[in-house]
């Protein structure tokens, strides 16, 4: 029977040395979770890391910081609402050891996709194993019933549970989502509750996004997802709960933390070892771990010509990476609460800017608390990969289109507000598999890390960050001799993979 906590996918290696040899050192730049699972591994293993972030606070994507109110007070707000997925073997791992139990993190409970054209479609509740957790679906989905499915083109809809990494990027890494979603021949209704919001949640229009990743998110999170697709929350602000702990935990293990540093420039040392520019310092590293977001990645690579001389193949790859379309995240201290039977999260299907809702207020302990003493609520709206050309149109649409789902919020004053527009997170366009970057081979003693980096199982969002940092890691102890840290995944295929492709023919 399969572990709860997932499969053995990197095991430890007992008749090697867990600790580096003395005077081992890393460099690691950026401190999100990618850089921070990179440095996490690695200090603990008696390696001197210094860590550069270029932000002012730790995190990236999941970063967070105080944010004053107009009545004096402060709140943490961060880049927006983040899912803890049950499966996340790797960011767990690294999460308990600053929490063993992860008593910060609580269910979400229900979590519905809601329209203004159809009925509420609720994912909580299904069974955790395939294929029960279908069958389930499919009884009680009010978007996709027995006509959905014998009216569909039956056989590529096999696809959704035939998944196996070679084969579903063969036949379908060059064909966009929306294109694949077309052909299934489901009713708009299944396409716009079920699958387009789900598309949408990877920062992409399913049209800029490759089926073959539709696929393997598919099945990542919800067809072979050993916990189900339940998520946890944290219940406080991520600073609290996250990064204070985090860095604490690093700096016992004399880690170096300089935060506001961003890194200039990489070229080529003597002993075959990298300098790192900031604006004040140079660094001289022999183990370099580049985990910043890939509009970051291809800033530096194309400032540091030094470096992409020795790795021609990575100065390419990294100039062809395209970042997904912008997001917005708006936060919105309102003057009263939004109505009871609101859940705390809500996936938003077919509005033309908001893709998602967070009743923070009822989430996280310093929202709530600040509810409790106003009678307000503190509701976060994200559009994931938005059409707006700014933060205030974004916040002026997605006000709108919220006041037309949820009525009682139309008249609602808002007291405060926080806005957030950003274009960091990684496309994974219709062909572009083959040159998706690595963590290793990008040149000696470099190491790559982050979302936008694959992995030799499949992971998804912060998973694959965490993966992709303690795989990184994992390579500087190979190099020294000492053994590397376990990791955890998945199931691989899926229960139809034996099939024989499905031929897709314009």
């Amino acid at each position: 029977m399969r572990s709860p906590d997932g499969q053995v996918c990197v095991p430890a290696d007992p008749a090697l040395p867990r600790q580096a040899p003395p005077g081992t050192e890393a460099v690691v730049v950026g401190g999100g979770i990618a850089g921070i699972s990179a440095a996490v591994v690695l200090a603990e293993r008696g390696v001197r890391v210094t860590l550069l972030e270029a932000a002012p606070t730790l995190g990236g994507r999941l970063g967070a910081w105080p944010h004053q109110l107009s009545d004096g007070s402060t709140q943490v707000v961060e880049h927006g609402f983040h899912a803890f997925f049950r499966h996340y073997y790797t960011w767990r791992a690294i999460l308990r050891r600053i929490d063993p139990q992860l008593r910060f993190l609580a269910p979400a409970g229900s979590y519905p996709v809601i329209s203004r054209e159809w009925p509420a479609e609720d994912l909580d509740g299904l069974p955790a194993r395939a294929p029960w957790n279908l069958i389930t679906l499919f009884t009680r989905s009010p978007s996709l019933g027995l006509r959905d499915l014998l009216g569909s083109r039956q056989r590529l809809a096999t696809e959704l549970l035939a998944y196996a990494p070679g084969r579903t990027a063969a036949a379908f890494d060059h064909i966009p989502a929306a294109a694949f979603l077309q052909r299934l021949r489901l009713s708009d209704r299944a396409v716009a509750m079920l699958f387009e919001a789900f598309a949408r949640s990877f920062f992409a229009d399913p049209a800029a996004l490759s089926a073959a990743e539709l696929i393997a998110m598919f099945h990542y999170y919800f067809v072979a997802n050993p916990q189900g697709i339940g998520f946890d929350v944290p219940i406080t602000d991520h600073a609290s709960a996250i990064w204070e702990p985090l860095s604490a935990h690093l700096r016992e293990h004399g880690a170096e933390i300089v935060t506001a540093a961003p890194v200039t420039e990489i070229a080529p040392a003597d002993g075959h070892r990298w300098s790192v520019r900031t604006a004040g310092a140079e660094l001289r590293t022999r183990h370099l771990v580049l985990a910043v977001d890939p509009g970051a990645l291809k800033t530096l690579i194309a400032a540091s010509p030094g470096l992409t001389e020795q790795a021609p193949v990575l100065a390419r790859k990294v100039a062809a990476l395209q970042l997904a379309a912008p997001f917005a995240v708006t936060r919105l201290w309102l003057d009263r609460d939004v109505a009871p039977h609101r859940a705390a999260f809500s996936a938003v299907s077919r509005e033309p800017t908001l893709d998602s809702v967070a009743v923070y207020s009822r989430l996280e302990r310093p929202s709530i608390d600040w509810a409790a003493r106003t009678g307000g609520a503190v509701v976060e709206l994200h559009s994931y990969a938005t059409r707006a050309p700014d933060a205030a149109t974004a916040t002026a649409r997605m006000r709108a289109e919220l006041a037309a789902l949820w009525p009682e919020t139309a008249d609602a004053e808002i007291l405060d507000v926080h806005e957030l527009y950003a274009a960091t997170a990684p496309a994974f366009p219709p062909g572009g598999a083959a040159d998706r970057l690595g963590v290793t081979g990008a040149a000696r003693g470099v190491r790559l890390a982050g979302d936008h980096v694959a992995t030799p199982w499949l992971t998804g969002l912060m998973e694959r960050s965490a993966a992709t940092g303690v795989l990184a890691a994992n390579d500087v102890l190979a190099e020294v001799g000492a053994g590397p840290e376990e990791l955890r995944c998945g199931p691989q295929h899926g229960l139809l993979w034996r099939l024989p492709p499905y031929r897709w023919r314009p």
